[in-house]
């Protein structure tokens, strides 16, 4: 059995971090684990590490999970290395279930889906977790992707529930310095440009903890600007779909500039409604052509849900799921049209970052 170390990045989340480290104790993996928390050097997360017994290491001061994940690999030595996050209930058989593959030779890395945990969730953290797990509506992302069959090859990995061979992460040179967000996929971009392979366990669950409404719509946003950002840095990752889900806001803006034009130019909306005689005129037209358009994507959004993979679907999520659908492409693409215009003007910046830092 190979050595184990699993790095938990930690900022200012000191009690729900003792929740990932009991959970971490109670792994029915008899091979050696090393638990290893990377902060600042004064983040009460130190003693909650030091009590449970992982070792404590002082970030040096880095601003990013990034930075920190690096710390955590150069300070180490085992044979795999495991990343998750300081706000997930671990379930006991986690480690277990994903380095019983890295037997196969072909695997690089692995990992598993993460579902926003049912019975200690808001209803809005539910709804968001039946979001995230629609794979209709979030351009391929891969919160509640399951494996088809024991494993699946797959592009990219979920920081929150992934593991690696340490000789994988050490020749690609472990993480991109400075990245706030999007740091996973630009690490297993590389990892797979230098001709390694990725695979997913679909029944090695992580239960990951959703930010509530405000707060996921920051975190969003930022996903939507560090995408393009990463893209910028490697082109290989542009994709299509990120590109749609950036127009969103303009095409979201002009339909609903054209219903309302439609209502108030073409008689009222109770006459545009019933009426289906008479020439279609550009008013009309503007008003059942918007309308039929938000239809068609509320119903996307239904479906996409209902098919979703999320443990919390059920008929009051589903029904909710096109509002926060309409909140997280509207937030994604202003993310998007925000990196744009930092590519444009030349001043990338320093990439934003969604959680309060010291």
């Amino acid at each position: 059995m190979g050595s184990v170390c699993v790095l938990i990045p930690s900022v200012g989340n000191a009690n729900e971090l003792k929740v990932v480290l009991e959970g971490l104790k109670q792994q029915d993996y008899s091979g050696p684990i090393e638990v290893v928390v990377v902060g600042p050097g004064n983040d009460p997360g130190r003693d909650i590490a030091e009590q449970n017994g992982a070792h404590f290491i002082d970030d040096g001061g880095v601003r990013t999970r990034a930075d920190a994940c690096n710390v955590g690999i150069k300070n180490t030595e085992s044979e795999f290395v495991f990343f998750t996050d300081d706000d997930v209930i671990v379930p006991s058989n986690w480690i277990s279930s994903l380095i019983r593959w890295f037997d196969r030779t072909e695997v690089a890395g692995v990992g598993g889906p993460n579902f926003a945990p049912p019975q200690e969730s808001t209803f809005w953290q539910r709804v968001i977790d039946v979001t995230f797990c629609s794979r209709w509506v979030t351009a391929g992302t891969n919160y509640g992707n399951r494996a088809k069959g024991d494993l699946e090859e797959v592009e990219q990995l979920p920081g929150v529930n992934a593991a690696y061979r340490r000789t994988v992460l050490e020749e690609v040179g472990g993480f991109d310095q400075g990245a706030i967000g999007c740091e996973d996929a630009m690490l297993d971009h590389r990892i797979r440009s230098a001709g390694h392979r990725l695979w997913q366990d679909g029944s090695a669950i992580m239960w990951h903890r959703r930010r509530g409404p405000g707060r996921v719509r920051k975190q969003i946003g930022n996903y939507g600007l560090v995408r393009i950002l990463a893209s910028h840095r490697h082109p290989e990752m542009r994709s299509w779909s990120h590109i749609l889900v950036g127009l969103f806001p303009i095409l979201a803006a002009l339909g609903i500039l054209a219903f309302f034009y439609g209502a108030a130019m073409g008689g009222g909306a109770w006459d545009l409604w019933f009426s289906i005689e008479g020439p279609w005129s550009i008013e009309r037209l503007s008003f059942h052509g918007s309308l039929g358009l938000m239809g068609l994507y509320v119903a996307i959004c239904w479906v996409g849900a209902l098919l979703g993979t999320s443990p919390s679907r059920g008929p009051l999520t589903i029904f909710a799921a096109p509002l926060m659908t309409f909140l997280m492409h509207w937030s994604y693409g202003r993310g998007v049209l925000e990196g744009w215009k930092r590519i444009r003007s030349g001043r990338l910046g320093f990439q934003i970052d969604d959680r309060t830092r010291s």
